[in-house]
């Protein structure tokens, strides 16, 4: 990836990760209206930057997060030790001679926090083969991809724009990014050979179209009287269980009225 390209990633993951507080910052000092402008404009952000890494740096298909976490015990550094026995020239394996198994020599054995109980080969080949998942390049996207990819892109700012037409409580804009999503979904469903991220992006995104039993006006009419007596059940009648479901029951009307959350 170009410089270019490497900073419009960072940017984005950034605005992903402060938007939800953002929204309730803004929401606590200047009320509705900021928290409002302040969703639009995020949501404004987010959509130049994508549709930049898609049209202009041909990104393909838009993961999330943009840039993916690291994962500190697959990246740790060499123990000092086995520095140390590379530099001198030790072994750091043992070949059986019989059955040919191989295994770590005494004298390169980490410390027991850094330690893995695989063979030598097995934790190299499973580095390279991850480090060569995450540099495979994106898969080039047709003329209905990008419309597919621009569709998912957009699909929060016609949202928006709808909700400012016709309400918070109109079923419209309901409507309407269930069938951006679907639509998007349905056109991307063709592309083949996909990478590792791409597909488990598209698996996230067809799972999160769970959401819409959560998001009004769908969730206040018809699935928070249901999804409330379902955990109060499992509360009332499982052991153990109440420890997560009777703080989700207090969390789901603050969690369902925050944009990001709900929306984002």
């Amino acid at each position: 990836q170009s410089l270019p390209q490497q900073k419009l990633l960072t940017w984005l993951s950034v605005l992903e990760c402060v938007e939800v507080f953002a929204e309730m910052g803004t929401a606590r000092v200047w009320g509705e209206m900021g928290r409002w402008t302040i969703i639009v404009l995020i949501q404004l952000a987010k959509a130049i930057l994508r549709l930049l890494l898609l049209l202009w740096y041909k990104g393909g298909i838009q993961t999330s997060p943009p840039i993916v976490p690291l994962n500190r015990e697959q990246q740790q550094p060499l123990h000092p030790q086995d520095t140390e026995d590379n530099s001198s020239g030790k072994d750091q394996t043992y070949v059986g001679r019989r059955s040919s198994r191989v295994v770590r020599s005494l004298q390169s054995t980490p410390s027991l926090q850094s330690r893995h109980w695989g063979s030598p080969q097995q934790r190299e080949e499973s580095q390279s083969r991850r480090a060569e998942e995450m540099n495979q390049p994106p898969t080039p996207l047709g003329l209905q991809e990008t419309i597919a990819e621009s569709i998912y892109i957009t699909r929060p700012l016609l949202h928006l724009l709808s909700l400012g037409v016709w309400g918070q409580r109109s079923w419209k804009p309901w409507l309407l990014s269930a069938v951006l999503d679907i639509s998007s979904l349905s056109l991307l469903s063709d592309l083949k050979d996909l990478n590792r991220r791409e597909r488990a992006e598209l698996r996230r995104r067809t799972i999160l179209l769970l959401y819409y039993l959560l998001r009004s006006p769908f969730y206040d009419r018809y699935s928070e009287g249901r999804i409330l007596l379902l955990l109060r059940l499992l509360a009332d009648y499982v052991p153990g269980v109440g420890f997560v479901t009777r703080p989700l029951m207090d969390y789901l009307p603050a969690w369902q009225k925050i944009y990001f959350y709900n929306w984002g």
